[in-house]
């Protein structure tokens, strides 16, 4: 599960001067706020505000491609008056239900300057006044902190330590009662969508005088333990691996463990699952994705398992149009996928998946069907589309994301609105996570056709789920792995050395007259100097390659000398340098100019951005993905601001937006995956252990085009050759589909072939 960042928020005040826009619908307005000093444009959702209000406003400076920069509200509330006078003429107004004129006059005859402190600190001190009962003075108290609730959980959280943005989520979920329930139990600040870390809401706690065995605490724990795993690729742990950890993270017992487990289980906030002999504890989010994924796939079987048409003449007729003769795994996938309603359709590089799947494409159209092609991010994306010659979109552009209260993230397209297509067809499968391909299947309807293409042996998904190699290994759903490597691609030593390295065999390192060069190198400074080199001279001069658009330096680390921030920042020195009248932006990590290669690191939605097609036509759009690489067009060092293209996708970036980006002329082989590179530079070198094994390297060595170097130490190529010891991913969606299956078939009474 995501974490929030924390961002530096910034204040505003001021008496609001015209409104420009306000929509009684959302409460979302334009305003012009005299700040005093200026006139400044605030946005957001400020619901009845009018004219001539005082307000205090808490979010960031943003700038509009079309409007420039604008003050972006997350929260705001009406300035407290400080004066006897002013809080007359506020209180008379009627803001605060049951103190009209009268009443007011003679509240702030008796407490002066002090009488809103009254009504929210000491209520009871309002029946000095006659006429006011405990219950009428019990109600102004809570229509007063309703009306300014906010105020008074930020200067709570503000005395806690705790950011504004973790206050404006947690207001945002829970409403006007949010401070009391915080203060009852500071842990609900580490709830999915608010993601205060679990250190953080402890020192609270501790502050708040609340037991370390106290049952709000242990829930907390037990639920962070399984979310930092989760981050692991996790989407359930061994409940005897849970109890260990969670019983030395919170320092608490046995017992206590589990008294609080069998009431997260009660409440279904956590699930058991049993696998085999095995008891495993799941959060509710992967459980209910896995649990979603296996129910809909067995339907989709159910629907599609007594096809037995044989489309041999149709593949016959394709081989004919186009020139191809299909091997006999191709031709089978081509009939299932036209057969069933599901098919997986994996294999190696070099082994035909494309040509296959141009093939389904062809007769899938070819049958009248609207066939929609996504993958996992826009490189991957694009990547396909350019193979198959027909429109890809990425997975969250295809869904077309949407925002909830509290900035929550949903799709647009689900059971309700799904998607208006008879086939779907999703290449780089192995990125997509557990929760992730839940949302697709309830974006389809059951008669869609799925094509799940990809490669089990690369990387698997960032985020928790191993969804392709479970349903592989599950045996319960169509699947076609293509063996056969085709003869023009036998002659790349980049596939057949990518072949090798799955079977765990040694490469050549002494082919230097085709598509893969080796170079040695055991110290830093070399390894270090070679790549620079490669990059600036030698790779260009040879092969007339650009840097910054052929050229990927890739590193298994981010961490060390070979790892990609030291790497960007040499990169960066030779290929980009500093120049006198060039501007630059800094941010705590890298400095930018323009003409750098940089990449974005985090999913965001909001960015707008605009393409122009090759007759002039201008398209708008939104989002820049994580993994999406650019390149620095103007950096204005006055306003902060850089224009970046995105492949054709220009976006304005303001300074906060920029620490969502790193350079890019090195970067993680997780990064790489799903893209391919005309010449990649894999360094291999020193490094933790764990970081370096056989399919990292795999996927490292197939992001590479035309030409693949691999720099480093052959020693460490070959111990990740050997190290066949994948990150381990404990989930539940293989055995959940073996177990549907079986009892579909139980029920049927047959023996289903598949």
């Amino acid at each position: 599960m995501a974490k929030a960042d924390e961002k530096n928020y910034e204040s505003l005040s001021g008496e609001v001067d015209s409104i420009i826009f306000k929509s009684e619908e959302t409460g979302f307005c334009v305003l012009m706020l005299n700040s005093g000093d200026d006139l400044v444009t605030v946005v957001g959702e400020l619901g009845d505000v009018e004219e001539g209000e005082e307000l205090s406003l808490t979010g960031e400076y943003t700038t509009h491609t079309k409007y420039g920069e604008q003050f972006k509200v997350v929260m705001f509330e009406r300035t407290l008056p400080q004066t006897s006078d002013a809080i007359l003429k506020y209180l008379s107004s009627g803001a605060i239900s049951g103190i009209g004129p009268v009443l007011a006059k003679k509240l702030v005859k008796t407490f002066g300057e002090d009488t809103l402190e009254v009504i929210d600190t000491n209520p009871e001190r309002l029946t000095e006044i006659a006429g006011i009962t405990s219950k009428k003075a019990k109600k102004i108290c809570e229509d007063f902190r309703s009306t300014f609730a906010v105020r008074s959980l930020m200067t709570f959280l503000s005395k806690m330590g705790v950011p504004v943005s973790f206050g404006v989520k947690a207001w945002q979920r829970w409403g006007d009662p949010v401070l009391e329930m915080i203060k009852a139990n500071p842990y609900l600040l580490c709830s999915y969508g608010v993601d205060l870390p679990f250190s953080k809401a402890d020192e609270m706690a501790a502050a708040l005088n609340l037991a370390k065995d106290s049952a709000f605490r242990i829930k907390a724990g037990v639920e962070y333990v399984l979310s930092e795993n989760a981050g692991s690729g996790h989407t359930c742990l061994p409940l005897d691996t849970l109890e260990k950890l969670s019983m030395s993270f919170l320092e608490i017992t046995a017992e206590q463990f589990r008294q609080v487990l069998g009431e997260q289980l009660a409440d279904e906030n956590l699930f058991l699952y049993k696998k085999g002999k095995r008891d495993f504890i799941m959060l509710r989010d992967y459980y209910k994705a896995e649990e979603y994924i296996a129910r809909r796939l067995c339907v989709m079987r159910q629907l599609t398992y007594d096809n037995h048409i044989d489309f041999s003449p149709v593949i016959d007729l394709e081989e004919e149009n186009n020139g191809i003769t299909y091997e006999i795994l191709q031709r089978k996938a081509i009939n299932l996928a036209l057969s069933k309603g599901f098919l997986v359709l994996t294999g190696g590089p070099g082994t035909g998946k494309t040509t296959t799947l141009n093939a389904i494409i062809s007769l899938y159209q070819q049958q009248g069907m609207n066939v929609m092609i996504c993958a996992p991010t826009g490189r991957a994306a694009k990547r396909i589309a350019d193979l198959t010659g027909y429109e890809a979109k990425t997975i969250h552009r295809l869904l077309e994301v949407e925002y909830t209260v509290g900035d929550q993230l949903r799709f647009k397209h689900d059971e309700n609105e799904p998607l208006d297509c008879d086939a779907l067809i999703i290449d780089e499968m192995s990125m997509v996570d557990s929760v992730l391909f839940e949302a697709v299947l309830r974006a389809i309807s059951v008669t869609c056709k799925l094509v799940l293409v990809g490669d089990s042996d690369q990387l698997p998904s960032v985020g928790a789920g191993n969804v392709l190699k479970d349903i592989i290994e599950s045996g319960a759903m169509s699947v076609v792995q293509l063996r056969e490597i085709f003869r023009q691609a036998q002659s790349s030593e980049i596939v057949m050395n990518a072949h090798k390295i799955v079977n765990g065999e040694d490469i050549d390192y002494t082919v230097k007259d085709k598509d893969f060069f080796f170079f040695q190198r055991l110290e830093y400074q070399g390894l270090q100097e070679l790549v620079v080199e490669l990059c600036r001279k030698r790779l260009p001069k040879a092969y007339g390659l650009s840097p910054l658009t052929d050229i990927q330096v890739i590193s298994p680390t981010r961490q060390g000398p070979a790892g990609t921030v030291e790497l960007n920042k040499l990169l960066q020195a030779q290929l980009n340098p500093r120049q006198a009248g060039k501007s630059e932006i800094k941010t705590p990590v890298y400095t930018y100019r323009a003409g750098d290669k940089v990449m974005q690191t985090k999913n965001d939605y909001e960015i707008l951005w605009k393409k122009q097609d090759d007759n002039g036509k201008t398209e708008s759009g939104s989002g820049i993905f994580n993994g999406d690489i650019g390149i620095i067009q103007s950096v204005n060092s006055i306003l902060k601001t850089a224009v970046i293209d995105f492949e054709g996708r220009v976006a304005v970036y303001s300074l906060p937006m920029l620490d969502n980006l790193e350079l890019a002329y090195a970067i993680t082989v997780h990064k790489s995956q799903g893209s391919e590179f005309e010449v990649v530079i894999l360094t291999v070198f020193k490094g933790y252990d764990k970081l370096y094994y056989r399919n990292l390297l795999y996927t490292a060595v197939t992001r590479a085009r035309k030409l693949l170097i691999i720099v480093g130490s052959k020693k460490r190529v070959e111990y990740m050759i050997n190290n066949d010891r994948r990150n381990l991913r404990y989930t539940a969606l293989k055995n959940m589909l073996v177990e549907m299956v079986a009892q579909d078939d139980e029920q049927s009474g047959e023996d289903v072939m598949i």
